[in-house]
């Protein structure tokens, strides 16, 4: 058990992979543990596109800005998929199921789902020594990224995930603290207790920024989120879900 909690905690990003591809064996074996991830009503409302295409890589490079989707071991896109459900019905049955298909709830399933089986793909992957990276930048031009892999009705591209032989070790990066993430029976509002609590890891992340090899600066977590939500980004990304007929009801 301790091995697990020890792989689980000390994750990292890697963004630098060595030049040498995962052999297939090895993201068969990932992708069949990874699928015993728990899904909801036995659904298994998620697809795994694996990207062995260079050119194709390239393209979805271009898209999120990170070089590390063409430079990588194996690169995997984690789909939301309710289209496998629906290719079981007839015609009739379609009809009769498009309300459930299209609703919000369903939505929600599909995604979690998918990042249940995404989060098991990253446990197995670091088991065997491969490092990861999520991309979730493939949403800069989702349109596309549903053009390239030619994606039908009811099926999202969600992100993608960089895997290979790291090249890198990079610190240990900082999570918040326990205490105001895990509440008890109902919802603790943030009063000046748990704000103290925030303040002490806005204080140890500036740290980690200012130690850190690379990328050195003076930054807080609170700054970060107060930045990131003034800018609202991907907007299309709700007309293109609807527009695949998820999430509409």
């Amino acid at each position: 058990m301790k091995e697990t909690i020890d792989i689980i905690s000390n994750h990292r990003s890697i963004r630098k992979f060595k030049n040498k591809n995962v052999q297939p064996e090895k993201i068969k074996i990932i992708i069949e543990a990874a699928m015993q991830a728990s899904t909801s009503s036995y659904v298994m409302a998620y697809s795994v596109i694996s990207v062995t295409d260079p050119q194709l890589k390239r393209d979805l490079k271009e898209i999120s800005g990170q070089e590390y989707v063409a430079e990588n071991g194996h690169f995997l896109v984690f789909c939301a998929d309710l289209n496998r459900i629906a290719s079981q019905a007839s015609h009739e049955e379609l009809k009769e199921m498009e309300k459930s298909l299209q609703s919000t709830e369903q939505f929600i399933v599909a995604t979690v789902d998918t990042a249940l089986v995404a989060q098991n793909t990253v446990i197995a992957a670091e088991s065997i020594g491969l490092g990861v990276c999520f991309i979730g930048s493939l949403r800069n031009d989702i349109q596309q990224v549903n053009n390239l892999l030619k994606l039908p009705e009811y099926v999202v591209p969600l992100f993608g995930m960089a895997l290979g032989y790291p090249d890198e070790q990079p610190e240990k990066k900082p999570r918040l603290p326990i205490e105001v993430v895990l509440h008890e029976n109902t919802y603790q509002q943030y009063d000046e207790s748990k704000q103290q609590k925030i303040d002490a890891f806005n204080q140890q992340l500036n740290n980690y920024y200012q130690t850190r090899t690379e990328n050195k600066r003076t930054d807080s977590w609170s700054d970060q989120m107060i930045r990131k939500y003034k800018k609202a980004i991907r907007m299309e990304v709700t007309d293109f879900v609807k527009d695949k007929k998820l999430n509409r009801l």
